[in-house]
């Protein structure tokens, strides 16, 4: 039990410890905030009108948000590790704890951009003086005059309301701009304090040490840069053979003619060993010996948990 709970973190700690994902998070959330200032000057405009203001509302803040999201799991490469997985070889390797946790980090990169599009969308206000500001009790306003309801109230965001009315307008404005920013702010403090105790969590449990995590992270990046630059310049020479065996020439330009002579390709890597390298990888080891990734694995010619204590130990991670 205590080995199951040790390799749940260990899967936590992988999506989780590099600083190139905070980077990448930063960027996101700057890229969001520029967006929705955009969008709040260019497309934002509340139509105030009884009923049409809560959906307008809400959805300014909402439907952009989910938009952002479900572009942050497509994005994401390992929501498509996880389809691999799941096609090849099943969900009949991952505990319960390790799909929460896969399924966990997705959504957790995946929110960065939605979550800061709603707190900015909140702690402007506009969006949300649009869609409440209808539902504002009279009877909570001051000698409010009796003959104006919401219909009027729904008018408020566009300041097209009678002088008489000019100060109930901004005393709703304020209120409704006090209740969004303090939303905003409160969904800034749970975000913080999740963020805060997932990292505290991730290093306390952690069965690495920081330089090996570390080192980890570092491989990984390298791995993942050297296998796209490498597989594009093998794809273009495999396409400047077949191209050439086609028409009987190709054209290449002085960079492609020196790729072409210094790195002779024969032929294509087989289905299966593009299978191995592919899907969701959790740390193990084998004997002792660390094992960074599936190609590692793969170049290492390790093919399942063996009937070692450290393979027993990882076992419901065998692919």
């Amino acid at each position: 039990m205590a080995a199951l709970v040790a390799e749940n973190f260990r899967f936590l700690s992988l999506f989780f410890k590099s600083k190139d994902v905070m980077i990448f998070n930063g960027l996101v959330a700057l890229g969001t905030v520029g967006s929705e200032e955009l969008f709040s000057v260019v497309a934002f405009n509340c139509p105030c009108s009884p009923a049409r203001n809560y959906i307008y509302g809400l959805a300014a803040i909402g439907v952009p948000a989910l938009a952002l999201f479900l572009i942050g799991v497509i994005w994401n490469n390992h929501t498509w590790n996880l389809v691999a997985e799941c096609h090849k070889r099943g969900t009949k390797n991952f505990s319960a704890a390790a799909t929460f946790l896969l399924f966990g980090s997705i959504m957790g990169r995946a929110a960065v951009a939605p979550v800061t599009w709603s707190v900015i969308s909140l702690l402007r206000g506009e969006a949300y003086i649009c869609a409440l500001s209808e539902f504002v009790k009279p009877s909570s306003l001051d000698k409010f005059p009796a003959e104006y309801g919401a219909e009027v109230l729904a008018r408020f965001p566009c300041r097209d309301v009678p002088a008489n009315l000019t100060k109930f307008r901004d005393e709703v404005t304020r209120r409704l701009r006090y209740e969004s920013q303090l939303f905003g702010w409160l969904l800034i403090g749970i975000v913080a304090v999740l963020v805060f105790l997932t990292k505290c969590l991730k290093h306390c449990c952690s069965p690495l040490s920081y330089r090996q995590e570390a080192y980890w992270a570092q491989y990984r990046s390298n791995e993942d840069k050297l296998f796209r630059r490498t597989a594009e310049v093998h794809s273009r020479i495999l396409a400047a053979k077949n191209v050439k065996h086609f028409f009987g020439f190709v054209a290449l330009d002085k960079e492609e003619k020196e790729l072409v002579q210094e790195f002779p390709v024969e032929g294509v890597q087989p289905s299966p060993q593009w299978n191995a390298i592919t899907g969701v990888y959790i740390y193990r080891e084998n004997k002792g010996f660390p094992l960074y990734s599936r190609l590692h694995k793969w170049a290492k010619g390790v093919e399942g948990n063996g009937p070692t204590p450290e393979g027993h130990e990882l076992l419901f991670l065998a692919s």
